[in-house]
This record gives C-alpha cells, sequence and structure tokens, in this order.
C-alpha cells in the first residue's frame, strides 16, 4: 500500500486517475462479447455447451445444463451442520430487511381526483453467480431474496460449472426457482434471449467480471439490469483514534476478494496511517489468498493523509465507494455528511463482513463510482411503479384548460381535440 498526502501538488492529478482507472473498460472485451451474445443468439444449447467446453473446460450435454430440483435437496445431505444453521440465520437477517424495505402503494384522492402509485412485481428475473476462484452462497441470498419478498414468479440463477452444493442448498432455502450451471457472458446472453433449455427473463442481476458486466451492458434495453457491478471496493474513514488492527483487518478483506478489488484508507493522522500499514504487512503473510491481496495492494491500495475529517469526508463523496467503514469517534454525526456511497457500516466495530454476509443490508452494490447515481440492489429493483390517475368534475375542466393550452404551444393538436372532446361531454 502507498501512502499519499492530499497537500501535494500533484495529489489532484493522482486523484482524477485513480477516479478514472476505477471505471470499468468495456472496450476491451466488448468486441468479444458481441461475438458470444450473438452465437447465444443463434445457437442456444449448442452454443452454451460449446462455450463452456471452450472457456471453462467443462464438457456439458444440453440436458445437464440445469440443476434439476432433487439435486438441490441431495445436496443439503452434504453440508456440514453449523454452514446450514449459518445460511439460515443469514436468509432471516437478509429477509427481515427486505421486509421492512418493501415500498408501500400510495393514492391522494381530492375533489375531482384520484391519483397516485402501485407497484407490481416483475414475472421473471435472472440472477447471476460468480463462480471460478471461488464459491458465493451469500450472493444466492442477497439475490433470490429480494426477488421473493418483491413477489416476483420466477427466480432463475445461473453460475458457472460446476455446481456446488453449498450454491444449491442456497437456493433452496432463498426460493429459487431454477438453477442452470452456465456462466461467463454466455449465461447472461442465455437468460436475456432465452435458448430451449433456458427462459428469457425480464431483468438479469447480479456481480460478476468484466465480461459478465460487458454483456450486461450491451444488453440492456433487450432486457432490464440493475447495474454495473464490478470489483469490490472498500474506504475506511478515519479520524486516528480507532484501532489499527481491526482497520487493517478489514482492508484485508477486502483485497482478498480479487486482484482487481481496491482498498483505501483516509485518514488525517500520519501516525495512525503508518501503524494501519504495519498491521497489514503482518497480517497479510497468514492470508490464505495473500498472492491476491498482494497483488491488489500493490495496484489499487492506498492510504491518504488529508488535512482535516472535512476533507476526508469530500474525497470519500467523490469516490462513491461500494463499501464505507467510518472508524470515528462520532461516527453517526459523519455519516450524515456521507452522499455518496453504496452501503456504509457505522463505528469500527461494524466490519464491512458483516455485510457482505448476514447483517441484512444487500452485498450487490454499486461499483466504479457509480454510487454518486445508483443504488444497491434492494426489493426495488424487482418492482415496477405503475402510476395511475383519474379526474371529474370541476378539476377536469380546471385541468383540461391547462392541457389545451399546453398542447397547442407543442403544435400537437391531436391532443388538443382529446381533451376538448372531454369539456364538450361534460
Amino acid at each position: 500500500m502507498k501512502i499519499i498526502e492530499s497537500s501535494r501538488g500533484d495529489f489532484p492529478s493522482f486523484w482524477k486517475e485513480t477516479l478514472k482507472r476505477r471505471k470499468g473498460v468495456f472496450e476491451e472485451v466488448s468486441e468479444r462479447v458481441k461475438e458470444i451474445l450473438e452465437k447465444v443468439k443463434i445457437e442456444g444449447d449448442k452454443a452454451l455447451c460449446e462455450l463452456t467446453q471452450k472457456l471453462d473446460g467443462i464438457r456439458l450435454e444440453p440436458n445437464q445444463l440445469e440443476i434439476k430440483r432433487e439435486e438441490w435437496v441431495k445436496a443439503e445431505k452434504e453440508l456440514d451442520s453449523s454452514l446450514k444453521e449459518a445460511l439460515l440465520k443469514a436468509k432471516k437477517e437478509i429477509e427481515s430487511f427486505c421486509l421492512s424495505s418493501f415500498p408501500r402503494d400510495w393514492m391522494e384522492v381530492k375533489e375531482g381526483i384520484i391519483r397516485g402509485e402501485v407497484f407490481r412485481p416483475v414475472e421473471k428475473v435472472g440472477l447471476y453467480v460468480p463462480g471460478g476462484k471461488a464459491s458465493y452462497p451469500s450472493s444466492v441470498l442477497m439475490g433470490v431474496i429480494p426477488a421473493v419478498v418483491a413477489g416476483v414468479k420466477e427466480v432463475i440463477v445461473a453460475s458457472p460449472p460446476p455446481a456446488r452444493p453449498v450454491l444449491l442448498f442456497a437456493a433452496l432455502i432463498s426460493g429459487a426457482s431454477r438453477f442452470f450451471q452456465i456462466g461467463g457472458a454466455q449465461a447472461i446472453g442465455a437468460l436475456a434471449y432465452g435458448t430451449e433449455s433456458i427462459p428469457q427473463v425480464d431483468l438479469i442481476v447480479g456481480p460478476g467480471n468484466l465480461y459478465v458486466q460487458a454483456a450486461k451492458k450491451l444488453l440492456y434495453g433487450e432486457v432490464g439490469i440493475d447495474m454495473l457491478a464490478g470489483p469490490s471496493e472498500l474506504l475506511i474513514l478515519s479520524d486516528g483514534t480507532t484501532s489499527p488492527y481491526k482497520a487493517a483487518l478489514d482492508l484485508l478483506s477486502q483485497a482478498e476478494h480479487d486482484e482487481d478489488a481496491w482498498a483505501v484508507l483516509i485518514t488525517p493522522d500520519r501516525s495512525y496511517a503508518q501503524r494501519v500499514l504495519e498491521e497489514v504487512d503482518k497480517l497479510l503473510d497468514g492470508l490464505v489468498r495473500k498472492q491476491i491481496a498482494r497483488k491488489c495492494l500493490k495496484e489499487n491500495g492506498f492510504i491518504i493523509i488529508v488535512r482535516d475529517l472535512k476533507e476526508g469526508v469530500e474525497l470519500v463523496n467523490q469516490f462513491a465507494p461500494e463499501h464505507l467503514e467510518l472508524h470515528l469517534k462520532d461516527a453517526w454525526r459523519w455519516f450524515g455528511e456521507v452522499k455518496n456511497a453504496g452501503s456504509v457500516f457505522i463505528g469500527e466495530e461494524t466490519s464491512v463482513a458483516f455485510g457482505d454476509y448476514c447483517g441484512g443490508p444487500n452485498h450487490i452494490l454499486p461499483t466504479g463510482g457509480a454510487a454518486r447515481f445508483s443504488s444497491p440492489l434492494g426489493v426495488e429493483n424487482f418492482l415496477k411503479r405503475i402510476q395511475f390517475l383519474s379526474l371529474s368534475g370541476d378539476k377536469l375542466k380546471e385541468l383540461a384548460s391547462v392541457g389545451i393550452r399546453l398542447s397547442e404551444e407543442e403544435g400537437l393538436l391531436g391532443h388538443r381535440d382529446a381533451l376538448l372532446g372531454r369539456l364538450k361531454d361534460g
């Protein structure tokens, strides 16, 4: 990790380049992804099997793409009781959070006018769950549970082969409908277009690598997408009064995710920064995924020494991190200054790892600065807002006059005539 002072003359250029570098460079893979998507669109299951053998080194026949429900039930017997209990407890917390955040229909009733909004679930959703370097049953819970709470009829999970028992058990307890062992951009294409085996969905959600995100970006409009969720990010803001050891633990917990992850600390206390750096160095060698973490910290790990916390919060809001931890004496007060972040963990005891697994809030979050304009995955992603309006009496006449004048200004005389017709009926 590098230590950088915001007072340095070259800091503005460093910061500008850092913010730019975090954005996914989809152009690097977009042509290849277009080829994959086109192949899936034309050839369906045949393309999926060929691509799986070529890219994943696993041979599958079309009838092996879907993992049947009886296999989900068998998977439960292969897991130890402590893991099953942990997943069930995590499910309970996530479900509780989703139920509390469920948006409510509303209606305004006044003389001559009734208007409002109702929420209706999307009918069919595809959830992509990454594989490869690790297995992520927590992502199954985080993607399926809010969809089920929202009332989605069919939730289809896609994940690279081979389908691990823990993922199947997570799908079972969270309420998923079907599970396909297919990964990468080809999985996103299959969900968007549909194949002989895989149904076409209305919305695709979930994290994934650059190819997965590029596919989601290219298919937006063909199908709804939640967000472009890239490599994991953690930013810790500390006043220097908290534990360097706990900060180091959390920075490493994100660094172990991926070589392209981000682990950042902002503090006005240089001495504290140095102690955190020393703790990171001590802990790194004991990490199972130390090679991944070491590369992440070399490329995307740094500590910024700011003049004061006010400047620190300004940098936080510019960075718009996926995860933000507030290691501060007065953390709740400074939380009020946070404008851009996916999920905020308040107080040094509340590690980002709680959010990754079992705290309730979702861990599928906007990355790459997208927290400036987007939000975590939640129940509302799986709901459509439908607005409604009913007019009568004097209010109808009043608003018809308004509409007539505006339609004349815009040259849309058919609109004017439609409104005039209501006045004649009155």
